[in-house]
């Protein structure tokens, strides 16, 4: 990057200023690698514990569901924590080391379970090791990165990049995962010891990726440059533009810092955007805490070979590479919020289809490359919603309420992936599952088939008619000059007082 490019203030097609570059969303990516990595493997847990470990599928999912809703709460406090750090001072970027660091070891402990130990034993130290990853670590992650998009850029334009770097970056741990695990396992002994060693390289990984993405984030709103020659005068020696900006950032800080927690969420269950996201996050989190935890079951007992799952990995990537491609045109031409549309009737459309023939392998490989690349527009245009969200809530409460908004949005996403997790072993206890059968059961199938295809139909037209009534994208123009025109008298006020 050469001193001009560097120097000069860079503007999106709206005007407003620009302040990232190519190795900015890279390090701002590694974050969502590696909690996409630590949910991705959180979500084999279900098969290790069942099959490796030989505890009752039951037993299991039970255990997921009450961890989930003790990481849920947690999500509000942290969101709290968040919100209500002094004004002046970094509230998000600090934790990405905090809690990344500690999260790559404990990674490497969820598969440590004493299998000497009886069941009552192993149970809790699965639930204690559960809690201090997801509802302590990942969460103390999770909520600031997602409030740090919100805040290091102005722009809608930069936002969306950010989004499709994240998700771009999610996804591929994703798929490493489910590529990866089984096979890696198998040919290391497809024992506990192997696990354990897999979780240690994921969990070094997770710990490097956390350090570089940390070092290279920001907390601020407006270019890089322009802020710095602001914080290196005093406030005496500020020209009045710059006082202004400076007073109403501090205010804009103080206005999330004085609402309480319950004044925030009450604040939130009055806006019906954030409500219409919130239960489409539910539903798509459902989703994704099955197919986290289902397509080992799928193939090892509908296909007959669980080593097929690196296979249906492989296949899965060119949906993944085909939707990311066209997830920035389809964004451009159609907007946020028609390209979720369109997303979730091809995701539900394709699942129906699979009902037709739930046994052929490439029948439902091809169609769950539409359903994969169902899933990816949603994943970059998160941040985007999230933004247009936050938008809605300066003009409508006077608060942006950053990261409580994310945190309470979290907080029902997280019970609903460990409601999704919770079904497979409900289904298959339900089933009576036995892993060491060697003829299924046409009830072990029918379970299979029930958090494989039925319930994630259900999800993705309900996440359809949901969508239908998001209608944010059609009033924001309105709101955004609104919020220009307060912003602009405010520091006319600000500029009158100080002189």
């Amino acid at each position: 990057m050469s001193k001009r490019e560097s120097n000069s203030v860079r503007l999106d097609k709206q005007g407003v200023p620009k302040v990232m570059h190519i190795f900015d969303y890279f390090a701002d990516s590694l974050g969502m690698f590696s909690l996409n990595a630590i949910s991705g493997l959180v979500g084999q847990l279900t098969y290790f514990y069942t099959d490796k470990v030989g505890a009752a599928a039951g037993a299991i999912a039970t255990m997921f569901l009450i961890c989930k809703i003790v990481d849920a709460f947690t999500d509000l406090i942290m969101g709290h924590i968040c919100d209500s750090t002094k004004p002046g001072k970094e509230k998000y970027r600090p934790w990405l080391l905090r809690a990344g660091v500690p999260a790559g070891i404990m990674l490497v402990l969820l598969f440590m379970v004493p299998k000497g130990a009886n069941q009552t034993i192993q149970l809790i130290y699965m639930c204690i090791t559960n809690l201090l990853m997801t509802a302590i670590l990942y969460t103390a992650i999770s909520i600031p990165y997602g409030a740090i998009m919100m805040i290091r850029t102005p722009s809608q334009e930069e936002r969306g990049v950010m989004g499709t770097w994240r998700a771009a970056a999610g996804y591929v741990s994703g798929m490493v995962i489910a590529v990866a695990v089984i096979p890696i396992t198998n040919a290391l002994g497809g024992d506990q010891s192997a696990w354990i060693k897999m979780g240690a390289v994921f969990g070094t990984l997770i710990l490097i990726n956390m350090i570089i993405c940390w070092k290279c984030s920001k907390e601020s709103a407006v270019d890089r440059r322009i802020i710095s020659q602001i914080k290196e005068k005093k406030p005496e020696e500020m020209t009045d533009d710059e006082y202004a900006e400076h007073i109403f950032s501090i205010e804009q800080d103080a206005a999330d810092s004085k609402l309480t927690m319950l004044e925030a969420i009450k604040c939130l269950f009055k806006s019906k955007y954030w409500i219409i996201w919130l239960v489409v996050n539910l539903f798509n989190q459902i989703t994704y805490g099955l197919t986290n935890s289902s397509g080992t079951y799928y193939c090892k007992w509908i296909y007959g070979n669980d080593n097929l799952v690196a296979i249906l990995g492989g296949i899965g990537m060119i949906p993944t590479i085909i939707g990311f491609i066209l997830a920035m045109p389809m964004i451009k031409k159609l907007g946020a919020v028609k390209t979720l549309r369109v997303s979730f009737f091809l995701g539900a459309v394709a699942n129906a289809l699979r009902l037709l023939n739930p046994y052929d392998f490439w029948y439902n490989a091809i169609l769950g490359c539409i359903c994969t690349f169902a899933t990816i527009p949603p994943m970059c245009v998160g941040g985007v919603i999230g933004g247009m969200n936050i938008q809605y809530n300066e003009h409508k409460f006077g608060a942006r309420i950053i990261a409580r908004s994310g945190s309470a949005s979290s907080f029902g996403m997280k019970i609903a992936s460990g409601f999704g997790a919770s079904i497979v072993g409900w289904c298959l206890a339900v089933a009576n599952y036995d892993p060491k059968m060697t003829v299924v059961t046409e009830a072990t199938k029918q379970a299979i088939f029930a958090f494989s295809i039925y319930i994630p139909l259900i999800a993705f037209i309900m996440m359809f008619v949901f969508m239908l009534r998001y209608d944010l994208d059609k009033v924001l123009p309105e709101i955004n000059k609104d919020l220009a025109e307060r912003k602009e008298n405010r520091k006319a006020k600000i500029i009158a007082a100080r002189k």
